[in-house]
């Protein structure tokens, strides 16, 4: 039971940050916040993501050419290149890699407002890192993993966030409905997004890529969007265009 209670808060509590922090106001900047508060939504990352920790400048520039190029060969991660699941992880983790190195050079306007903290990138983005996190991982799990089944999702712990990152954009390119006939193969994942922050919506989200809210429909409910809406209230961000009709 630990462990299921321990995995469920790593994956909401992950994807939190990967939703709202590194997609809506790294790759999008659909709201702002001090330079304290992006400071800390930094930590929340690395303690959250752990060993898959993602840096958020490398982040925004990959997304932000995922949608210049959807389900083109530019497309850092597609379904339509690599419908293998498994084989587009690996895609993505190179494109990833080669961004965060410099090895792929990208133009000037996909570097624009990104949030950048290369010194604390240095501490939480490396293998020394990423290795202690692995070990406190299994360590945690050799003391309160109760069946051998609940070993199952350690892989998954350790490569949370770039597991969210996959299954998001791999399912949303393949299977799901559409509201929006759009120029590449995005669509909504779930009705009904208690799951994935609202990030199912992914036709919504590319038909309307600024937009706060990635609900459109009735039934369609954006939970990133609602915790952003408290934050905003609390002052600790402030949504852009949060007036318009959502």
């Amino acid at each position: 039971m630990v462990i299921l209670i321990f995995f469920a808060i790593h994956w909401y509590a992950s994807l939190f940050f990967q939703s709202v922090f590194h997609h809506r106001y790294s790759a999008h900047r659909v709201f702002t916040m001090s330079k304290t508060w992006e400071r800390l939504f930094y930590i929340g990352c690395f303690i959250t993501q752990g060993s898959s920790y993602i840096s958020a400048t490398t982040y925004g520039i990959m997304h932000r050419l995922h949608h210049a190029h959807t389900d083109t060969p530019e497309d850092p991660h597609s379904p339509s290149i690599t419908p293998n699941p498994f084989a587009m992880m690996w895609m993505t983790r190179n494109s990833y890699f080669d961004l965060y190195k410099g090895a792929t050079p990208v133009e000037e306007k996909y570097k624009k407002d990104l949030p950048v903290w290369e010194a604390f990138d240095k501490i939480a983005h490396n293998w020394i890192t990423r290795i202690l996190w692995i070990a406190a991982y299994v360590t945690f799990y050799y003391f309160f993993a109760t069946a051998w089944w609940q070993w199952l999702f350690l892989p998954a712990t350790i490569i949370m966030g770039s597991l969210q990152g996959v299954v998001v954009n791999w399912w949303a390119h393949v299977f799901g409905y559409r509201n929006y006939e759009v120029n590449n193969t995005s669509r909504n994942i779930l009705p009904f997004d208690p799951i994935f922050w609202g990030e199912s919506f992914h036709n919504n989200h590319h038909q309307h890529p600024g937009k706060p809210n990635n609900a459109d429909r009735w039934f369609e409910v954006d939970m990133g969007y609602l915790a952003m809406r408290g934050m905003h209230a609390m002052r600790i961000i402030k949504i852009k265009n949060i007036s318009k009709p959502v």
